[in-house]
């Protein structure tokens, strides 16, 4: 099922209206470490090979900047850029060296919505890659809400590549290669960031992650649980800016002997929202993942 051109999720940019704070809060309290940093921005890396997770960059308030993708090739930064304008997306710059400090090549998009996708090729990457507990390895997936499902399904598929993976009554999830989704499509009346996703070692690195965000004043707004497209364990909470963020793990790899399922095939009994069913999202997680947008471009 994988994409032609993208391999995988890179990274994801955030403006924030107080970079000491979000320092403080994704080094000390989400395990993040500081690999670069300018005036007005930093990039910071979990344990994976990943130059950076998330780059966080100093504005009025909070919004997405861009996701990052990763291409597979140089060529394929030339055939997304050609795909883009045929699927009705714009082109916002051509492929040429990337301004931020992975380097490589980079092309940056828009899709009809205003939803940025900044895709390199040869950006850096790190050889020391331990598996640290109780810190992100790399970003499983970002979830993008959109108010014209169909829509935005159509586009990561004609632009990007991307293939339906499953279904369900409020979500179409999107695979690029072995994870079961790399970007997933909210479906409701919004464009906004519904969350993103830092892929942990193990169950025990989500449930410490858990009590740790708890003790520094961010109680856990969904999970324990467990979903069902993916299979993977989550706990959910909402970060000092209001931006919703996820600790997983255990997600489910699949190859092209995986078939899609539709709304039939996701569903759970009454007052379960996952294959726990342990604990039903608080109000204001609903809240929060309809409050940050993308930046206008």
């Amino acid at each position: 099922m994988s994409s032609p051109w993208i391999q995988a999720l890179r990274s994801v940019a955030l403006n924030v209206p107080d970079l000491a704070r979000a320092e403080a809060f994704y080094t000390t309290t989400w395990r993040l470490q500081v690999v670069a940093r300018s005036d007005d921005a930093l990039y910071l890396r979990g344990s994976g090979a990943d130059h950076h997770l998330l780059s966080l960059h100093a504005a009025d308030g909070v919004s997405i900047r861009h996701v990052s993708l990763r291409a597979r090739s140089a060529e394929a930064l030339v055939a997304i850029a050609q795909a883009t304008e045929a699927a009705g997306g714009r082109v916002l710059h051509a492929p040429r060296g990337s301004k931020d400090p992975a380097g490589g090549l980079a092309l940056r998009i828009a899709d009809p919505h205003g939803r940025v996708f900044h895709i390199v090729h040869g950006d850096a990457l790190y050889d020391d890659t331990p598996e640290l507990p109780d810190t992100p390895i790399r970003l499983a997936h970002a979830v993008l809400n959109s108010h014209a499902v169909a829509d935005t399904q159509a586009f990561m598929e004609r632009a990007l590549g991307f293939t339906l993976s499953d279904r369900t009554r409020i979500m179409a999830f999107m695979n690029c290669d072995r994870d079961h989704h790399t970007i997933a499509l909210g479906d409701t009346d919004n464009d906004a960031l519904n969350h993103i996703a830092f892929l942990m070692p193990a169950i025990d690195d989500v449930m410490r992650g858990g009590g740790r965000m708890r003790d520094a004043g961010f109680p856990i707004a969904w999970g324990p649980g467990r979903h069902g497209p993916g299979d993977n364990v989550f706990n959910y909470f909402i970060g000092p800016f209001g931006e919703v963020i996820e600790y997983t793990t255990e997600v489910e790899q699949i190859d092209d002997s995986y078939r899609a399922g539709g709304p039939g095939d996701w569903t759970w009994p009454p007052g379960r929202v996952d294959q726990w069913g342990i604990a039903p999202p608080v109000a204001e997680l609903k809240a929060a993942q309809r409050s940050v947008f993308f930046a206008p471009v």
